[in-house]
């Protein structure tokens, strides 16, 4: 497994960096920014804006996942990401090689990071039908469910003023939430912008079928033949469906592990969703 955006630190990449010194500049010549100091020390505070949060969480994870196969750990029998992590997995799953991923997630991060009108707030114990009507009758609309993290907890985006009025709605009604440090309403409507501009620029790219099944965060199901483009697209549109994608894995063997690369936010989840399923 592999996380999106939200688990980057500063000091990541520290325990990989000096092993693939070769990947390390060409990362950095391709984004035209020093990697190693950007996630080591973030001298210019840049590593939470989301242009260059996506490309270094990237570029890490992608290392994280070379040095486990030089270890000859035991290979994945499928793998599935968290919104961006979904990149990681199909690198991984030999879709596409480390520079087209870097170019893909370093547009996808420029494109997302243009949409800064709105944000997104994690909802706590409350389904997403039932959240939707609490909204709908306090008048608040615009609001997309963007991501279904476990099933006690799903993600919503919107505008300010709308994402303001359901945190009103929420506070009221004394229902938890968390609003994320994000800079857009990913996952959403509002985000049809850049999915078009991000489907015209797939076009330039030719990818192969996964020699590993990868869960879509669209479908909560294995990737289909010739369906990575679309995917990807409408990936930025669509809410994560990781609940269901964890639930897919679970239905076709109880005794799963899940092995997650460079952090336990989504271990997390898992123990939640098995616990509730």
């Amino acid at each position: 497994m592999f996380a999106g955006q939200g688990s980057q630190e500063k000091g990541m990449g520290g325990e990989v960096f000096e092993r693939y010194p070769g990947l390390v500049q060409f990362a950095s010549d391709v984004l035209g920014y020093d990697l190693v100091s950007l996630c080591t020390e973030d001298p210019d505070h840049l590593l939470a804006r989301t242009e260059y949060t996506q490309p270094a969480l990237y570029a890490v994870n992608a290392l994280r996942t070379f040095e486990r196969v030089h270890r000859e750990d035991r290979p994945a029998d499928c793998y599935l990401g968290h919104s961006l992590g979904e990149y990681n997995a199909l690198l991984a799953a030999g879709v596409f090689d480390f520079e087209t991923g870097l170019r893909l997630v370093a547009k996808r991060g420029e494109l997302m990071a243009a949409a800064s009108d709105g944000g997104m707030t994690a909802v706590m114990d409350t389904p997403a039908e039932k959240l939707l009507q609490i909204l709908a009758d306090d008048g608040v609309d615009g609001v997309d469910i963007a991501g279904f993290n476990t099933g006690s907890q799903v993600v919503i985006a919107a505008t300010p003023p709308v994402l303001t009025a359901a945190h009103d709605c929420l506070a009221r009604r004394e229902i938890r939430f968390v609003p994320l440090k994000v800079s857009a309403p990913f996952h959403s409507r509002y985000m049809e912008p850049a999915r078009v501009r991000f489907a015209e620029f797939l076009t330039q790219f030719s990818f192969a079928e996964p020699t590993t099944p990868v869960i879509s965060n669209v479908t909560a199901r294995p990737y289909e033949p010739g369906q990575t483009a679309r995917m990807l697209a409408e990936q930025l549109v669509t809410p994560v469906r990781w609940t269901d994608s964890v639930r897919t894995l679970l239905d076709g063997d109880d005794g799963l592990e899940f092995d997650e690369i460079g952090g336990l936010a989504l271990s997390h989840m898992v123990y939640k969703i098995k616990a509730g399923a």
